[in-house]
């Protein structure tokens, strides 16, 4: 039963408002016993000529109080206390009849949006800074493809650019074919890794990795070939992390796919007038925008990451006519994307307001900074590795008859990592701390799979009972304050979706699991004398379970039944 809509209906019957308008003004209030939902009426003051609390006052007398324990208003507020035996009876059956589908909705049938997420270098180890992107990029995929969005996944690959000159360089003058066969990622960023010490006794090299890309983007057969080489390499490698964080993509349509795609966008840049000549590099000129002029293409005739993220935003709203289009991307890219956007503006593409970029922080370890060129990497495969290895010790001192125990220690030890990246504000930056991230204490994410895990042991404990809730006697806050957060499911997953904020739905789910333990600490549900009352507090642990998945799914987080 949606109550916010009946209030807004009930309401509408005694002011002249649009009912979506009404809908909007409604509050949820801070506290319980302010009631469960306000209309406040400041904004009726000018319309009625009349002070907020006589309006909320007057209106108070004509609501009847069907559905509702009581009405009340206080000052300027007209409060509403949902009768809560109906609330609770309406909202669990929701859950269960819905079950996996519960929270979904069709908000976003008919738009289309693309998201550009995880996007690792060719070439370079998948590290633990990806998966910020990646996590980011899958939940926010989950939960707008849940409200009904067409969702296009894009892995935009850093598969072209003048790195690639210099790996190239790297390659022909250092590489080990025995360490490249055995372990290709960890070999190419070795001599990587060199080029740049050796050049920074020799800069002459630098020199030499340009005219290598030069070569890649002209064409030429022998450094193509390498190229392919390291693609193919990276991809294999790639698609093992990807497996493991059950993560999948649309399109891997990276910087390279443009490249014949450039051309044409330069043209277009020209034609517009927007094409100016610096220091023998072609530029946008963005003065007037208070930012550095958008390089199109360097002094050496090369196209640079600008160029190719034009081409392909143009292309992706020609192939997949975009509502939005969601660029997953560190913060450090926060100019350059301002600098794109603000020149496909210039072009006259008005659409270029629907192209977001989505920033997150940095990952560290100890103060440590990560960086490529500097070999200071941490590899993903390693960190989930000892995650799990870490989880698995931990399941076996606390329950080693638990059968699957790596099968488990796998999920959580996963989710731990995924939680982690999701728990915050995505701006904010990651200090990774083992002890608290595979806590089953706390806001973490082996907490909330424990508190899930707690429930399902409850289901089967009690075995077959009723699931037709015909009466239900609330006799706690605990019991209805759980029912209330188990209602608010949808409103958190689309807040999430508004603000492009996964953290949203992570706090959200850490809610739920603190108030299912409250309400476990405080309700006996087993050995109530009470049939009704055990009947409901068990369909209540069913509902909590079910939006507990139905959240860490939303996350890229799987359950398990046994802890």
């Amino acid at each position: 039963m949606d109550y916010k809509k009946i209030i807004a209906e009930r309401l509408k019957e005694n002011l002249n408002l649009e009912l979506k308008d009404i809908e909007r003004i409604i509050e949820i209030p801070p506290k319980s016993d302010m009631g469960d939902y306000a209309f406040p009426c400041f904004q009726l003051a000018k319309i009625y000529k009349k002070a907020p609390n006589i309006i909320a006052s007057e209106l108070k007398e004509k609501i009847d109080n069907k559905y509702f324990e009581k009405i009340e208003n206080l000052g300027p507020y007209l409060n509403f206390f949902v009768d809560k035996s109906i609330f609770a009876k309406d909202t669990l059956n929701k859950i269960l009849s819905e079950g996996d589908s519960y929270g979904k909705s069709s908000v976003g049938n008919g738009k289309n949006v693309v998201i550009e997420f995880s996007s690792p270098n060719i070439a370079k180890p998948f590290h633990v800074g990806h998966l910020f992107s990646t996590a980011i990029g899958n939940s926010l995929y989950k939960m707008m493809s849940s409200q009904g969005y067409n969702c296009t996944r894009i892995n935009h690959l850093g598969d072209w650019g003048t790195q690639f000159g210099k790996l190239i360089c790297a390659y022909k003058l250092w590489c080990d074919e025995e360490a490249l066969k055995k372990d290709p990622i960890k070999e190419l960023l070795r001599i990587y890794v060199k080029f740049h010490e050796e050049a920074e006794k020799d800069p002459s090299l630098e020199d030499k990795g340009r005219m290598y890309f030069k070569k890649l983007e002209d064409g030429n057969k022998e450094e193509v070939e390498l190229w392919k080489k390291f693609k193919d390499m990276s991809l294999e490698k790639f698609n093992k992390v990807y497996e493991e964080l059950g993560v999948e993509f649309d399109s891997y349509a990276g910087e390279s796919f443009y490249t014949d795609k450039m051309d044409s966008v330069i043209e277009e840049i020209d034609k517009c007038g927007l094409l100016k000549e610096s220091n023998g590099a072609k530029v946008v000129m963005l003065d007037d925008y208070n930012m550095p002029p958008c390089i199109i293409r360097k002094s050496d005739g090369a196209t640079i990451y600008a160029t190719r993220d034009l081409a392909a935003a143009i292309y992706r709203k020609k192939t997949y006519d975009f509502d939005k289009c969601i660029y997953v991307v560190g913060m450090d890219q926060s100019l350059h994307f301002k600098q794109v956007f603000t020149t496909l503006k210039l072009m006259g593409k008005n659409w270029a307001d629907s192209c977001k970029h989505v920033g997150f922080g940095l990952v560290k370890f100890a103060n440590k900074k990560l960086s490529t060129r500097k070999g200071d990497v941490i590899f993903l495969e390693d960190l989930l590795d000892r995650s799990v290895e870490t989880t698995l010790k931990i399941i076996k001192e606390k329950n080693p008859k638990l059968e699957s125990k790596t099968e488990v220690a796998k999920k959580i030890g996963i989710g731990a990592i995924i939680f982690t990246y999701l728990k915050n504000n995505r701006e904010r930056d990651i200090i990774f701390d083992w002890d608290e991230m595979l806590s089953f204490d706390g806001e973490t994410g082996p907490y909330v799979q424990y508190s899930y895990a707690r429930g399902k042991s409850i289901i089967r404990k009690a075995g077959d009972f009723d699931r037709e809730m015909n009466y239900i006697d609330i006799n706690s806050f605990e019991e209805f304050n759980l029912v209330k957060i188990l209602s608010e499911f949808n409103l958190h997953v689309l807040n999430a979706i508004n603000k492009l904020e996964p953290f949203m739905v992570t706090r959200y789910v850490i809610e739920v699991a603190k108030a299912f333990n409250k309400f476990y600490n405080s309700c006996s549900i087993l050995n109530t004398e009470d049939d009704n009352t055990r009947n409901f507090r068990l369909n209540l642990v069913e509902a909590s379970c079910q939006v507990i998945k139905n959240a860490l799914n939303l996350l890229g987080i799987q359950v398990v039944e046994k802890m």
